[in-house]
């Protein structure tokens, strides 16, 4: 199975590849890991709407047909450590790869957050870009630790 991670923004500071590079080479084989940036949007005097197709035109091309489409949003479903652990043994077990997306500075597409599977908020905080790309791998890899019995996740 593959998780790919499409984000909106090419540049992230160095201490943030560098955590998001740290946990990637943690994965076991099994459970490929990919991150996709795609370039944002300029925002100039364009209107909400023109971005927000900008940039899902750009996230639909990076993800392939069939994926289960993941968005992580503020509106989306609260979990804990152990949900996600769940939802990711089920995304497993049905089989298909799994696209998670996270939005540019506005968010985003109100059309591509309604054509997903599912929406996931990380936190109740608004976190800068760079963090939600951090807190996700490593969530990800703390959920495939619970699912493998490993000891990293303590409760």
């Amino acid at each position: 199975m593959k998780l790919l991670v499409v984000a909106v923004g090419l540049r992230v500071p160095d201490w943030a590849q560098t955590a998001w590079d740290d946990y990637a080479k943690r994965f076991p084989p099994e459970l490929k890991l990919e991150l996709r940036a795609v370039k944002t949007e300029p925002r100039g005097s364009k209107t909400l709407e023109t971005l927000y197709a900008a940039e899902r035109s750009r996230i639909e091309a990076a993800i392939a047909k069939g994926m289960r489409l993941v968005v992580l949003d503020e509106r989306g479903a609260r979990l804990t450590t152990q949900q996600l652990a769940g939802r990711l043994k089920s995304w497993q077990e049905e089989g298909g790869d799994v696209a998670l997306v996270i939005g540019g500075p506005d968010g985003l597409d109100p059309a591509l957050r309604a054509a997903a599977h599912e929406s996931i908020r990380l936190s109740d905080l608004t976190l800068p870009h760079a963090m939600v790309r951090v807190l996700l791998v490593e969530q990800l890899y703390r959920a495939w630790s619970v699912n493998a019995g490993h000891p990293y996740h303590r409760e």
